[in-house]
């Protein structure tokens, strides 16, 4: 049997989303054809195991009931043969096949596949269903049949992707282009035997993107801790699957309110990592102003950030669950770096404690939905002895390949920020690191272009050549001039 192929499965999986059109919003197609999607991965490799277990045991009783010899036990109910023997009451059946999948394996699987409810016959007629059932059916997704053990994770990754782009302002709720994750995980070089934490993960792209790093690297990638917090359940089901199908089933990803409900304690104190890395929603409106002026956890040390402005609450999260080495990466709107009020306070303290680390600007419209500038903010609460005294700033807004819609950081502009922020120095209309007295002299204003001129030089003008030329070019005319009349004389002459 011929193994299936990236390509292959990136289009049949997108395919998929054709059968859906028309009848449901394209911002809703990734909860259906990701949960079918994980439902018949679950199915596929149960069956798999039961084959293995029958050829070395011999006992179908162990190789049907024993819980112990399955990663995932899937139940008859839950078994892709049966839902596709089914034509009425199809999503009733996928629910109690969700629900059943979750009751034989709690500690993985709760509350991630009952998230989505199928059995809405108005969105979801048994006809769609069934035609959805038959197509997945077209492809095995069992570990032998796939031609490497990570292309279905790279697919839920592409197809979180297109779903991102389709939905439009809603794709940015769950997605961060990945050249930007890449980046940004690039810069706070994640190591094994490190805690890491996104408490505003969405889809879990920039936690399996720190895998990837370290597979990059050469390091052991199991030997990493991932955690993270999401409020949206439905993003929280995506990110839990994204995980367990890139095979990182160790990672703990809570489901709350980070700002006004932390989940990630030990002894009821914040958890401390090595790395936090976040996409958290630009200026969140309602973000819990009202809870911030009683903190239990003492994280708004610097000021309690408007009402109408959430970044700086999670920047000052973030902070606050940094180990006293760690490292802090977060995406924000420009306006964060230049408003004043309560966020000036915000700014001023954390340059004035030394914890900025570098301001990084990035090319316009590379986020679905928003097409305000962004920046990267970098935070170490323990710099280098040479980095102290000091902040970067990084203009790398004019980088970029053009789009469309979107616009994209190449792989070249990615390599040359990195290197950049590796080295600290100065490159001239592009990056320098600036000393606080200068930061402060600027009111702690921190807009990129106060520190990096990037205005284009005029071309120096030589005033006397040019009238030279001028003067030769009237002479010139003259003596053509001179040629015409005398052409037009001679002309009227013959006449």
């Amino acid at each position: 049997m011929e193994k299936v192929n990236s390509q292959a499965l990136k289009y049949h999986l997108w395919a998929s989303a054709d059968i859906l059109r028309g009848h449901i919003d394209a911002a809703d197609y990734k909860n259906y054809i990701f949960g079918l999607l994980f439902l018949k991965r679950l199915s596929d490799v149960f069956d798999e195991e039961v084959e293995r277990i029958l050829h070395e045991t011999g006992s179908k009783k162990i190789a049907y009931e024993d819980r112990d010899y399955h990663d995932f036990f899937v139940p008859k109910r839950a078994r892709w043969d049966y839902l596709k023997s089914l034509t009425q009451n199809i999503g009733e059946a996928i629910n109690k096949a969700n629900d059943s999948l979750e009751e034989e394996n709690p500690e993985t699987l709760e509350g991630v596949l009952s998230a989505v409810d199928f059995n809405d016959k108005d969105r979801l007629p048994d006809h769609i269903l069934s035609q959805l059932i038959n197509h997945f059916s077209k492809i095995r997704l069992r570990n032998e049949d796939l031609e490497k053990p990570d292309i279905l994770g790279d697919a839920y990754e592409y197809l979180i992707a297109q779903f991102a782009s389709s939905a439009g302002k809603k794709g940015g709720e769950f997605y961060t282009p990945k050249e930007v994750v890449e980046l940004l995980v690039d810069i706070l070089d994640p190591k094994e035997g490190m805690r890491i934490c996104d408490p505003a993960c969405g889809s879990g792209g920039m936690l399996i993107q720190s895998v990837c790093h370290l597979q990059g690297k050469g390091q052991n990638p199991k030997n990493i801790a991932l955690y993270g917090q999401e409020i949206n359940v439905g993003t929280w089901a995506i990110c839990k699957m994204n995980l367990l199908l890139h095979g990182l089933q160790s990672a703990k990803i809570r489901r709350a309110d980070t700002l006004r409900e932390p989940k990630l304690l030990t002894k009821g104190q914040l958890m401390q990592f090595d790395i936090v890395i976040a996409n958290p929603p630009f200026s969140l409106k309602n973000w819990g102003y009202e809870n911030a002026q009683n903190d239990p956890y003492k994280r708004f040390r610097f000021g309690i950030p408007p009402k109408g402005y959430g970044d700086y609450a999670f920047v000052q999260h973030m902070i606050a669950i940094a180990n006293p080495k760690g490292r802090v990466g977060v995406v924000l709107p420009h306006g964060v770096l230049f408003r004043g009020g309560a966020e000036g306070k915000i700014r001023k303290g954390i340059v004035e404690e030394d914890l900025l680390e570098g301001v990084i600007g990035l090319p316009p419209k590379l986020f679905y939905g928003a097409g305000i500038p962004a920046c990267l903010f970098i935070i170490n609460r323990d710099k280098p002895k040479e980095r102290r005294g000091k902040a970067f700033f990084l203009y790398g807004a004019g980088d970029y390949q053009e789009g469309k819609k979107q616009n994209k950081l190449r792989k070249e502009d990615i390599e040359k920020i990195v290197s950049a922020f590796g080295e600290y120095s100065t490159i001239d209309k592009y990056c320098r690191p600036v000393r606080i007295n200068e930061i402060r002299e600027n009111d702690h204003n921190l807009n990129i272009t106060r520190y990096i001129d990037v205005t284009e030089q005029e071309e120096n003008i030589d005033i006397q050549k040019t009238i030279d030329d001028l003067k030769k070019l009237k002479e010139e005319y003259k003596n053509i001039d001179r040629k015409v009349s005398g052409y037009l004389r001679e002309l009227r002459y013959r006449v």
